[in-house]
């Protein structure tokens, strides 16, 4: 039969057989959704689910999953001092808990490709929750760093393969006219999340231990992980594609060694420990040379590479993303700034803090399905450029603005804005640069979209403390009081952020929406051609 699908967003070549990402299914079944679906309650095709689907459960417990994951992420960022005082460590100690996280997460990532392939829905969603749920406990019960450590990272292995799945998820079982409405709520999961993580900190170190942190949130995994049993299909076939174990070491060696030399930089600005830092990330760089060219290379001779990076062909996908990450490195510098300027400078208490974060996180996660729904309606460019013009905007006011006087309420009146252009940019392109790929590399899309925020999360959360620690010091060697000096490197770590998403507004006034033939495709179920047939 003659097919009326395009090609999904910009991509050149011939989608390759498989319903959706993460699995193909067989010739037959592949035959039978071209055909229109012998069996339509039992088949998925590209962005609609079977009726026999409970689609919102599944979103939803994955939604909140990837939610208590990301911010267990940021959890940490105020308990530092009260781990440091408890388990009798350095700062640099116990900064390796935040490093760690990050570390195993850019490592487990870019396997995640392989792993939605190869396993089942429900055994990737099995692993992810055991995994998280086991870290939060073995967290729970640490006696000491070591241990909190070694939970740390399991905790990060659970995240890492949270977040590629809800991606899939809602890109194969969500149709495309619905599909910013949800990611609406993703996106409250990849902004909001990670800008909580000090508010609900900083309320619980007031009343109870840092341990109280993780328990916290074992019962709302234990209900998601109950609830995600009963509702989670496998909506796809695994296949027995082969784990090709050099990429996966030069990954592990090439994201491990970069992430590890951005989250120095603030000993290589004091002058200390340079040459480790600076070392590993010249056989970080070099890794992941070795890597991106070994996994073209596969793909070429015909071979499953680890992480396909046929993605970043898609100039959709690419500008989105890179906005993505300058948005995100700067919401997540902030996240870490703002904390040190308040605390060092204004004398704050850690619940204050806290408490004034949270209207901004507030903001990014009301706003969210807001967006999602209006990118539904007028495409991704009217919010995306707006928004980020908002965050570019609220970066340069913070440098001129925030002294060792300020208040409160200007915090407030700045951080408000900040989470609301978030919500504006991350909304809209995380729909965006998924949905112009081809079904067969949603999963990798996913992963190297999730392996790069870990890189920018680095980049933004080292750079705004390497610059704050530069700038507090050059004060000071002027002759500044410990709080004016505190005050003007906020200065410096913000214009970064200003420089930042102002490149960031330019990438986004060349986006475009999806063509609009990809949704009546997935709409009206069928497939691309063949190479060659009409």
């Amino acid at each position: 039969m003659t097919s009326t699908r395009q090609p999904t967003g910009e991509f050149p070549a011939v989608e390759s057989p498989g319903i959706v990402a993460g699995g193909a299914a067989s010739a037959e079944a592949e035959a039978a959704t071209r055909d229109g679906a012998d069996d339509p309650d039992t088949t998925v095709t590209d962005g609609r689910a079977p009726a026999s689907y409970k689609v919102a459960p599944i979103i939803a417990v994955l939604v909140v999953s990837a939610f208590v994951m990301i911010l267990n992420e940021t959890l940490l960022s105020v308990a530092l001092p009260a781990l440091m005082d408890d388990l009798s460590i350095s700062a640099v100690t116990a900064q390796w808990l935040s490093t760690g996280f990050m570390l195993t997460m850019a490592v487990v990532i870019p396997t995640t490709g392989f792993l939605m392939k190869r396993l089942s829905v429900r055994a990737v969603f099995l692993t992810a929750m055991l995994l998280f749920l086991g870290g939060t406990a073995f967290a729970t019960l640490a006696p000491t760093f070591g241990v909190l450590l070694v939970a740390r990272v399991i905790q990060a292995a659970g995240t890492a393969m949270v977040l590629p799945l809800l991606m899939t998820t809602v890109l194969a079982l969500v149709p495309i006219s619905k599909r910013g409405l949800v990611m609406g709520l993703v996106g409250v999961v990849i902004s909001a999340a990670p800008a909580l993580g000090p508010s609900i900190s900083g309320f619980i170190l007031e009343h109870w231990s840092w341990h109280s942190l993780f328990v916290m949130m074992l019962p709302i995994i234990v209900v998601a992980l109950v609830i995600g049993l009963l509702f989670m299909r496998n909506y796809t076939e695994p296949e027995k594609v082969r784990l090709d174990l050099v990429s996966v070491v030069l990954s592990a060696v090439g994201f491990g060694g970069v992430i590890y030399a951005l989250a120095s930089i603030s000993q290589i600005v004091e002058g200390e420990a340079r040459l480790i830092p600076l070392i590993a990330a010249g056989v970080g760089v070099l890794a992941l040379a070795v890597f991106s060219t070994r996994q073209v290379r596969m793909h070429s001779r015909g071979e499953e590479p680890l992480l396909d990076l046929r993605p970043l062909q898609v100039r959709t996908f690419t500008v989105s993303v890179a906005v993505i990450l300058m948005g995100f490195a700067t919401m997540l510098g902030t996240v870490v700034a703002l904390p040190l300027y308040m605390t060092g400078s204004l004398g704050m208490s850690t619940l204050d803090v806290g408490l004034t974060m949270l209207p901004g996180a507030a903001a990014s996660g009301v706003l969210g399905p807001f967006v999602g729904t209006l990118y539904d309606r007028v495409g991704p460019r009217p919010i995306v450029v707006p928004g980020m013009a908002l965050m570019a905007i609220v970066c340069w006011l913070e440098v001129f603005l925030l002294d060792a006087d300020a208040g409160q309420g200007l915090i407030i009146a700045l951080n408000v804005p900040l989470g609301i252009g978030m919500a504006m940019v991350m909304t809209p392109l995380m729909a965006l640069s998924l949905g112009a790929l081809p079904r067969d590399l949603y999963g990798h899309g996913s992963a190297i979209l999730n392996t790069l925020q870990q890189l920018a999360g680095a980049l933004g959360t080292a750079v705004f403390i390497a610059l704050l620690t530069l700038g507090a010091v050059v004060a000071t060697e002027s002759g500044a009081a410990a709080q004016v000096a505190q005050a003007s490197g906020v200065g410096w770590a913000f214009a970064f952020g200003g420089v930042m998403t102002t490149i960031a507004v330019g990438l986004a006034l060349t986006l475009r929406a999806i063509p609009a033939e990809q949704g009546s495709a997935a709409d009206e179920s069928t497939q691309a051609p063949a190479a060659g047939t009409a």
